[in-house]
């Protein structure tokens, strides 16, 4: 038993998600609300034209019955003979013909339908048009009094009334339904038509999903269906662009790494197997460190651009003493400096009356920021000439304002900017537009200049973002024709 059950479940079952996914379309709810629009609309329609066509049937039949009882008043004897004829020769009329003596008496197949209420006011000479209820049957009554005496009455039962209105009525349900089937097939029309575009742009993505490029999507439709086609194909560009980005770069730093790993790998093997003289060995352990430097300063910068495209990346934004955190940085690279025989030289303002130079920013991040900047500053430097950490106002300088009473920052007018100038061959305008695009630099001077691993830039560039700040490269000067890096931050004024 449960084995039948569970057979007969399953096509039940393949049965409903074979038709769930249509449902859940836009084509299907498209053809669904609007089969159900023109359903809602039928009912209306009908619902208010029904009643209407009844009542304008029963009230054609009443004001036929009261013209030919006018006729019937005015001449009995004619009118009389006209309706015998044309019940002999077109068969029975679908109204009966009653007489109203002098003396109120009624004869005839209608006689019975009529009461004293009806035939008293005949008698006075009054008309009647009434509707009446026998036997729970309802009857037209149209009653006229006669010139001599008495009066005539033609009644006509209220069914034959609304059979002939259920007539007329089924033209109108034919014509309802030809406008509900129409409205049903406009609607699936309307919806292949609105999701058409909609499906292409779908494969589309699935497409690019699936790692293929240079999709091509023509698009269609409304306007917003066309604009979401539009950035399908402008993602399937941008894709295309930051994917051969990153394998370039993933090209050179697997380069990169690949020559100091070599190395370290050939002196390892030499060492191995007893090829270095005692006399080499110290050599041979300076380079084997110099590579590992170079493999530790890989790992670093890596480390650091994942840091930096992390979600949790954090600013403590406080106001900051830009002169101090620069003598900072100063006194910390000043052994590196000599080392190279580079003059690291501090220009900061004199001392401002108002207070000190503050800024508005993460003290600690902006140190991490200078240090890569010197870093590379650094390396292109020649031994003898001077490196330049400077610090200055741009903007309109003001008098600070009163602080604000929760105790936050009034930032007055103006930035403040901090300078890295080196002394090295310096940037064309062409390098400036590529500064911070990971290792293109790096690439074009190789073998030409001191570089580094290509990323220092570029993740001085990412943390300036992450930092809400300006990074730029300053245009050389004949007296500054070595590269200038810019840091600009919004001024502040303590509480």
């Amino acid at each position: 038993m449960s084995a039948h059950t569970s057979t007969t479940a399953a096509p039940e079952q393949q049965s409903r998600r074979a038709r769930a996914p249509w449902l859940r379309s836009l084509a299907g709810r498209t053809t669904l609300v609007t089969a159900v629009v023109a359903v809602l609309a039928a009912l209306v329609t009908g619902s208010v034209a029904f009643p209407l066509i009844r009542s304008a049937a029963v009230a054609q039949a009443r004001e036929q019955l009261s013209r030919q009882a006018d006729a019937f008043s005015a001449a009995p004897v004619a009118s009389q003979a006209l309706d015998l004829r044309e019940r002999h020769l077109l068969g029975p009329d679908n109204y009966d013909l009653a007489s109203i003596t002098p003396s109120g008496t009624v004869t005839g197949v209608a006689g019975r339908i009529l009461g004293m209420d009806e035939v008293q006011p005949v008698l006075s000479g009054q008309k009647v048009s009434r509707t009446l209820t026998r036997g729970g049957v309802q009857y037209l009554v149209e009653a006229r009094p006669l010139a001599k005496g008495g009066g005539i009455a033609l009644i006509r039962p209220l069914a034959d009334v609304n059979a002939t209105s259920a007539r007329l009525l089924q033209p109108m349900l034919l014509a309802l339904a030809a406008g509900l089937l129409i409205a049903v097939l406009a609607g699936t029309l309307l919806a292949r038509w609105l999701s058409g575009p909609l499906v292409r742009t779908a494969a589309a993505a699935r497409r690019m999903a699936r790692g293929e490029r240079t999709v091509q999507l023509s698009p269609a439709g409304v306007t917003e269906v066309r604009a979401v086609g539009e950035a399908i194909n402008t993602l399937d560009h941008a894709l295309l662009a930051s994917e051969s980005r990153q394998r370039e770069f993933l090209l050179s730093i697997s380069h990169e790494i690949r020559t100091p790993l070599t190395a370290l790998r050939g002196y390892a093997e030499a060492l191995q197997d007893g090829l270095i003289p005692p006399e080499d060995t110290v050599r041979v352990g300076q380079t084997l460190a110099a590579e590992t430097d170079r493999l530790d300063g890989f790992v670093r910068d890596l480390l650091a651009l994942a840091r930096l495209e992390a979600d949790d990346f954090s600013l403590d934004i406080q106001p900051v003493d830009v002169p101090a955190v620069l003598e900072q940085a100063q006194r910390a690279w000043h052994p590196a400096a000599a080392q190279a025989g580079v003059d690291l030289v501090l220009d900061v303002p004199a001392a401002d009356p108002a207070g000190p130079l503050l800024a508005s920013t993460d003290a600690q991040r902006l140190r991490q920021l200078i240090d890569g900047l010197i870093g590379n500053a650094l390396r292109v430097t020649p031994a003898g000439k001077p490196l330049v950490l400077q610090v200055r106002t741009e903007g309109v300088a003001s008098s600070p304002g009163p602080a604000p009473g929760n105790g936050q920052l009034a930032g007055p007018p103006g930035v403040v900017a901090i300078l890295v100038r080196d002394s090295g061959p310096g940037l064309t305008p062409e390098d400036a537009a590529v500064a911070f695009d990971r290792g293109v630099l790096a690439r074009r001077y190789d073998g030409q200049r001191p570089t580094g691993t290509g990323l220092g830039l570029s993740i001085a560039s990412r943390l300036a973002q992450r930092m809400n700040l300006r990074l730029t490269v300053e245009p050389a000067t004949p007296e500054h024709p070595g590269a200038c890096f810019c840091i600009r931050l919004p001024r502040a004024t303590a509480a």
